[in-house]
């Protein structure tokens, strides 16, 4: 059985696709920005709070990295209207992402709240730095150039995981991948093309965390 490749019967998709690739691109941004919103809170409070809220952040982050982001969204999408709480798909799918990398930045941003020297903090007061200018101007930017790296990996991956919208009817890029094949038939061409969709969003993602890294938080992080 021969199989003939004709990517010319899906060019007119294209722009369907692209704007697929953005709402990926969306949801990324929004996840990832609630992520360390939460994950910055939560690490201060591990490291700063009692014992009661350390095991409290430590059961979140436990439970949202040991169980699966899909089951997780599940939970919320089809098991929270039965207690009356109804989310759109788009929302359910960005609640469950957004609550997954909370847990996961919390534990990379904690690990970089340690990595900040005693001399940094001291030096600080010496100079007459209030604790809000001391986080500021030395505990942020010492975190940042510290955790750059796992942060921008973390970020591809949520790109990457943004799929997994398509199986709540959200039309990011692989859900209007399926709605184009379920049209055209042609699911190696258009599967193929979205692979390279995502690759350049994932792609200019890489590049665009290296130069904020590098340039505003001095991290040590490869533009290409």
């Amino acid at each position: 059985m021969h199989y003939a490749l004709h990517y010319s019967q899906i060019t007119s998709y294209l722009p369907y696709l692209i704007g697929g690739a953005l709402l990926s691109l969306e949801l990324s941004v929004l996840a990832f920005a609630g992520g360390m919103v939460i994950g910055f809170a939560l690490a201060i409070a591990r490291n700063e709070g009692g014992p009661i809220l350390s095991r409290l952040v430590r059961a979140y982050v436990v439970f949202f990295t040991n169980t699966p982001q899909l089951v997780q969204i599940y939970v919320i999408f089809f098991g929270l209207p039965d207690l009356g709480v109804v989310f759109s798909p788009f929302a359910a799918v960005l609640i469950g992402m957004t609550l997954n990398a909370g847990a996961y930045l919390t534990e990379i941003l904690r690990a970089g709240l340690a990595s900040v020297h005693q001399e940094e903090l001291d030096a600080a007061e010496t100079l007459g730095m209030s604790r809000l200018q001391s986080l500021r101007y030395v505990i942020v930017p010492h975190v940042f150039r510290v955790a750059m790296p796992p942060l921008s990996n973390q970020y591809i991956l949520m790109t990457l995981g943004t799929s997994m919208a398509a199986v709540f009817g959200v039309e990011e890029l692989t859900g209007r991948a399926f709605n184009v094949n379920s049209t055209t038939f042609r699911s190696i061409e258009i599967f193929t093309t979205i692979a390279g969709l995502y690759v350049v969003i994932t792609f200019m993602a890489t590049i665009l965390l290296a130069v904020v890294g590098r340039y505003v938080f001095r991290a040590r992080v490869r533009v290409l």
